[in-house]
């Protein structure tokens, strides 16, 4: 782990948050709560079979005595009656709520709804789809938020640009094709995240294959338009666009491309046009820098909900627990 996330470790140890593990019964999320424990800078909840998550502890060496494990297919009468009231429109019944709450995702995006914890992660198993459905459908989208969204930590070694190698890439995991004002959202959401988690100000840059008009095109026009939005709406962003992508970072660039631009050759922020090119981006850099990459996280939902790559390892779940415990200490 590099020294990035070797920082939040440290800011959340200043104010311990509890997250839940709902796939408690994955090996690797097993060794992740043991890391989180050893290090101390988050409490950890794993739901699952309490017998199971322990013989598997036990057979790979891992630690985990004194950690809560609950056992959702149990259920839970008070989160029945939560979930019940608040899906009634939906034609949710008592006794459908009962069982829904023993999924483990629903079960663990209750206890952040009903404030028994702090945020939550999950996604080693699940995939993203499973894991943001309970999300939206209990705690909702976040105050003066249109749209969730997901967002990439990128950590690259050795490097000049953006904070000291530290960027955030959104969105570069969750919408395929955004609209202008969804790709604003997107903009606005992202510059919080990056102030929240790298704690300096953030530059964002509304990418394109274009910088200042120099191709016309319909894909050119939408990021035109998505940049002229976030500006409206949150005129004390340092945001620009639309800019390519060595204008946006590379000084000697950007002067030359956009001299007047408060951003070009600084920005932080990497606001792709559409899931192509955030996800190619984002592990075109993870591969050939050489760079960590944390994520998808989300952003936009109520409360701290992260999802994670079903390819992580244990040491990526610790890594997603800390940047959790910061953004629940941001709420």
């Amino acid at each position: 782990m590099g020294t990035f996330i070797d920082g939040l470790k440290a800011k959340a140890k200043a104010n311990l948050k509890t997250i839940v593990l709902p796939e408690g019964e994955d090996i690797r999320t097993i060794k992740a709560a043991a890391m989180v424990k050893a290090e101390g800078y988050a409490k950890t909840i794993l739901l699952g079979n309490p017998d199971k998550i322990n013989a598997m502890a036990n057979d790979e060496g891992a630690d985990i005595s004194g950690i809560e494990i609950i056992d959702p297919s149990c259920g839970n009468e008070e989160f029945a009656e939560i979930f019940a009231e608040l899906r009634k429109s939906k034609g949710v019944t008592l006794d459908q709520a009962r069982e829904t709450v023993k999924d483990a995702l629903y079960y663990g995006v209750m206890m952040v709804k009903t404030g028994k914890v702090d945020g939550m992660v999950a996604g080693a198993v699940n995939s993203s789809a499973n894991v943001i459905r309970p999300s939206l459908q209990i705690l909702k989208t976040a105050p003066n938020t249109k749209i969730v969204s997901a967002f990439f930590i990128m950590n690259v070694p050795d490097c000049e640009y953006g904070e000291n190698g530290t960027f955030v890439f959104g969105d570069s995991g969750l919408n395929q094709d955004p609209t202008a004002e969804e790709l604003a959202e997107i903009a606005i959401s992202s510059a919080a995240s990056f102030e929240a988690l790298v704690g300096t100000e953030p530059k964002v840059a509304m990418l394109s294959y274009s910088t200042y008009g120099s191709a016309k095109h319909d894909l050119v026009t939408k990021v035109q338009e998505a940049t002229k939005l976030a500006k409206e709406k949150a005129p004390e962003l340092a945001l620009d666009g639309e800019l390519q992508l060595d204008a946006a970072i590379d000084a000697s660039v950007g002067k030359q491309k956009a001299p007047e631009s408060k951003v070009a050759g600084s920005a932080n922020v990497l606001i792709f046009p559409d899931l192509n090119a955030g996800n190619i981006g984002y592990k075109l850099v993870q591969r050939l820098a050489k760079a960590e990459a944390y994520g998808p996280i989300l952003q936009g939902i109520a409360a701290p909900v992260n999802d994670l790559s079903r390819g992580c390892t244990a040491e990526d779940i610790a890594g997603v627990v800390a940047i959790t415990s910061v953004q629940a200490q941001a709420k």
